[in-house]
């Protein structure tokens, strides 16, 4: 594979600069919120307040309705919160109108729907499928040919020459559409749902083409199933209520195509950047996992313990309850947040500490509980190919030092790196 074309470098460089994407989206956190959120946890596990204006942030609330809201920081709270959905609720999304413009999707449900809906597509993600049909089918030969294009410089800035278009260019093919399609797609996907400033009628007409690209690929499925994500949804069957089995709606599909697309295509670029820079800054973490391959996998948990990707979930709490000894009002918004539970120091020794051969507990990093991430096992794939892959090619790779540092950067549901500029040989 050629190197990429200027329009296709532009358009990577606008949709994958973590400021920008936090600054659209009035979020943007100019600080490090690890020792803020520190020092929030150090007050209670709970706190009244949301988390925006506990961090004295003046961010944009990404709500219709206003709540009284309450955070949780200690990694009891959050699991908790996690792990009892029905209390905790997932409705919180509801109010989101970006979210709720998403159609049917397993974000936003509870309970039994949310298991009927999300059987759907559980078989396509469970960890034998991710290692066996994600891999061979779209990550390894995803990984070659990005690796292909650095492989004769010098340098190169793996935020946007790997982090950025490998997971985007694996989902957008197992979903079905054409890998060509992929930046394309996901620039209207964004405009859709009113991000990066999108006008009115930028946002009508991506809404519209975002649409017409994946019914096209529904309705080609329909006549002829392929090996794709799109025809294991029309082939599944969806338990419905009252127990009878249908299959699902165009509707439906689409739903769950449009999340599926946005999620994979952003979370596991940011936290693949963020697990190779601790890599590589932290003295000894690259060449232990180079010799002794298996370790690349503790690396990846680790990375998504010590900075998670999306710090921030929210939800809507359906009835009272108390949440370690802090009453909760029905009706209320919970802040959970799992950036401040992952380094929780009743739980982990050293926890702002990156420490890939501590031991292994459950973490927070790919959500808890009904709602633990459906693409977790795909995202670790992904990242554990892609980085097998520069030790395999570039065994002398480092951090350019001539380069600006790169920072950590986002916003309150977005973290990841600002650049990841290596010397290559």
């Amino acid at each position: 594979m050629d190197n990429p074309p200027a329009a296709e470098a532009s358009a990577l460089q606008e949709l994958y600069d973590v400021r920008n994407e936090a600054a659209s989206m009035g979020n943007a956190a100019a600080f490090d919120i690890n020792e803020r959120l520190n020092a929030l946890r150090e007050r209670g596990p709970v706190l009244k307040g949301a988390l925006r204006d506990l961090l004295g942030m003046e961010a944009r609330s990404p709500y219709e309705v206003q709540r009284d809201t309450y955070t949780a920081l200690s990694f009891r709270a959050c699991e908790r919160a996690l792990r009892e959905n029905e209390t905790f609720t997932s409705f919180a999304y509801n109010e989101m109108p970006g979210v709720r413009g998403m159609g049917t999707i397993i974000l936003n449900k509870i309970g039994d729907d949310h298991r009927r809906f999300r059987a759907t597509a559980q078989p396509m993600f469970i960890k034998p499928k991710a290692m066996t049909w994600w891999r061979p089918n779209w990550i390894d030969a995803t990984v070659a040919a990005l690796l292909d294009r650095i492989e004769g410089g010098e340098r190169a800035d793996l935020n946007l020459d790997l982090c950025a278009p490998l997971p985007l260019q694996v989902v957008t093919r197992a979903v079905g559409l054409r890998g060509d399609d992929a930046l394309t797609f996901r620039q209207h996907l964004l405009k859709s749902l009113g991000n990066h400033r999108a006008a009115p009628e930028d946002q009508r007409h991506s809404q519209a083409e975002v649409l017409r690209m994946l019914r096209e690929v529904i309705t080609a499925r329909r006549a002829a199933p392929g090996e794709d994500v799109i025809s294991g949804l029309i082939a599944a069957d969806f338990e419905t209520e009252t127990g009878a089995v249908r299959k699902l709606a165009d509707d439906e599909v689409l739903g769950f195509c449009r999340h599926l697309l946005l999620a994979g295509g952003g979370t596991t670029w940011r936290q693949l950047g963020i697990t190779i820079h601790a890599m590589l800054s932290h003295p000894g973490v690259w060449e232990a996992c180079r010799n002794e391959r298996p370790r690349i996998a503790d690396a990846v948990e680790e990375a998504a313990r010590w900075n998670i990707t999306g710090p921030v979930f929210p939800r809507l709490v359906l009835e009272e309850t108390e949440l370690e000894g802090v009453r909760i009002p029905a009706g209320s918004r919970m802040d959970v947040c799992l950036g401040a539970g992952n380094r929780d120091p009743s739980r982990w020794d050293n926890p702002d500490d990156f420490d890939i051969f501590r031991p292994r507990q459950t973490h927070l990093g790919f959500g808890y509980g009904p709602h633990l991430c459906l693409g977790q096992h795909v995202a670790r794939q992904t990242m554990i190919v892609a980085i097998d892959g520069l030790m395999e090619r570039f065994p002398d790779i480092r951090l350019d030092p001539d380069a600006p540092a790169p920072e950590l950067t986002g916003g309150l549901e977005q973290r990841g790196m600002s650049a990841i500029p290596v010397l290559l040989r």
